[in-house]
């Protein structure tokens, strides 16, 4: 058991109003340099939709992330190094702009230097890239609220194979905003990618970075990444990231998303994970899978053997202490109601969400389902207008048990609330917390983590340790993903420290061990 540590993040996304200030404050932030104006680290999607950029849920077409060869070995989805080798210097799975939306701003000095005329003068668009008149046709928040009705939100990977189950109606559709960064996987596929090595996954805390002086420009990071998170600076000719605000953590602060949330939806936290198991729940067979094979991976900071192993490994004893005071473990694995984006794209994410309940309550209301009968509670989560099949095509590879246990455990957390704020105690239905698989402990515990939950109850995140850096340093002076088929296709023992043929030095970590 090789004990690591990774800085971990949850949504709940029954508390996103979208209204975008987490995208604001993160460009402002970190994407306000010039080549990076249509970079969006983190933005704010509305569901059913197209996404951004368009269509970047659909591997047929984009080749992002893990796949299974015949032999059942994981790589990636984009072909080997020889494959790639090959399309070097020219890459087919790129998105283009157009898929981005080209990025405008507006022709102000028209208003500025038109001359005194009987005419008011108006600004006209212009391509922030090239200066030329445009007319805008797509963005980063162009669906907000189903905008484009049918005609963009058809386009949904999602929906394929849903039909007439999910209603695009005006009068009956049902939408809800899906914040998106990048997920900082246990297994990245961007890693692998990678043909300078430059991007890598930090040992200490598993944030995903890219190494701006080793970037060659060569874009494969930004095809290998399922989720298109990943972008080229055109102007510098890097690859640049969400670094999941690294500077702020070290410094034991949230990232500058959470910090400005309104919504106070995301919690942050450390999860302790099994490296030895990251490749093998990667590579389960069935996608279906692919979700509980994760939850295999994670360990309980509460079990003697697993702090006395990452004690032995180096992870401080403060790091072991907030590891056991983590919402993020307390939502993914103790109460499992959080749930992986798109687990089949075998990257192992490590930002996790807490689907959508806010419908349930009115579609009780409306089909008449009697309150006092568990059963009759739960009956409502089938009625949805955006079915449990489509939100299991986002979080479950398509595995609508997990996001229905999941929704009957939050509608048990709110009928009890609801009894209790209106003094109906005595109507809860008997046995209610039993149907839903959880205790009323367990239902009191989520109420006070996802409802009222204070500041440092959300974010709990130990800081750096300073005095480790040298040790760092000199065991790594970059940690790569020695996946089969990725830059470092080689095999030293597990658990050795080696030197590549550049005389780059390693961490001990298996080839097939994904981290």
């Amino acid at each position: 058991m090789r004990v690591m540590a990774q800085v971990a993040m949850v949504m709940n996304l029954d508390k996103c109003i979208g209204c975008h200030t987490c995208s604001v404050t993160c460009k402002q932030t970190w994407t306000n340099r010039p080549g990076t104006e249509y970079v969006y680290f983190n933005n704010v999607e509305t569901k059913p939709g197209a996404g951004y950029p368009r269509r970047y849920e659909d591997q047929e077409q984009w080749n992002g992330g893990w796949t299974l060869d015949r032999k059942g070995r994981l790589q990636l989805r984009a072909g080997g190094r020889a494959r790639r080798l090959l399309s070097i210097f020219y890459n087919p799975n790129l998105p283009t702009i157009d898929d981005y939306g080209d990025p405008w701003t507006y022709d102000y000095e028209t208003l500025i230097d038109a001359p005194p005329g009987k005419l008011t003068p108006s600004a006209h668009s212009i391509s922030a890239l090239t200066g030329r008149d445009m007319r805008v046709r797509w963005g980063s928040n162009w669906e907000d609220d189903l905008a484009g009705g049918p005609e963009s939100a058809a386009a949904d990977p999602n929906l394929a194979g849903l039909g007439e189950q999910v209603k695009l109606a005006f009068e009956q559709v049902f939408m809800f905003y899906l914040p998106r960064i990048c997920e900082h996987c246990l297994n990245p596929s961007c890693v692998a990618s990678c043909p300078s090595g430059a991007m890598y996954k930090r040992e200490e805390d598993g944030i995903v970075l890219v190494d701006q002086d080793r970037c060659r420009g060569w874009r494969f990071c930004v095809s290998g990444c399922p989720y298109k998170k990943v972008y080229f600076n055109h102007r510098t000719g890097k690859a640049e990231k969400c670094t999941l605000c690294f500077p702020r953590i070290e410094s034991g602060q949230p990232t500058i998303c959470s910090e400005t949330c309104v919504g106070r939806l995301r919690y942050l936290g450390l999860m302790l994970y099994d490296a030895d198991k990251v490749t093998a729940a990667a590579a389960t067979t069935d996608p279906r899978g692919l979700y509980e094979a994760q939850l295999s991976v994670f360990l309980d900071p509460d079990d003697p053997r697993v702090r006395a192993a990452a004690a032995a490994q180096g992870i401080p004893a403060d790091w072991l202490e907030a590891a056991r005071r983590s919402p993020v473990y307390a939502l993914i694995a103790r109460h499992k109601v959080a749930l992986p984006l798109h687990p089949e794209y075998r990257t192992l994410p490590m930002v996790w969400y807490i689907p959508p309940l806010s419908p349930v309550a009115d579609t009780v209301s409306a089909a008449g389902y009697d309150a006092d009968d568990p059963d009759q509670v739960f009956a409502a989560i089938d009625a949805l207008r955006v079915p449990a099949d489509y939100l299991a095509s986002l979080f479950t590879a398509g595995d609508a048990g997990p996001v229905r246990r999941v929704l009957r455990t939050l509608m048990a957390v709110r009928t009890v609330m609801r009894a209790r704020q209106l003094g109906t105690g005595d109507a809860v239905p008997a046995g209610l917390a039993a149907a839903a698989g959880a205790s009323m402990a367990d239902l009191d515990d989520l109420y006070r983590l996802l409802a009222i939950a204070k500041y440092d109850e959300r974010f709990v995140i130990p800081p750096a340790h300073a005095e480790d850096a040298g040790r760092l340093m000199a065991q790594h002076e970059q940690l790569f993903c020695a996946q089969p088929g990725g830059p470092d296709d080689f095999h030293p023992p597990s658990g050795e420290a080696f030197r590549d043929d550049a005389g780059r030095l390693h961490l001990g970590l298996s080839p097939r061990s994904g981290s």
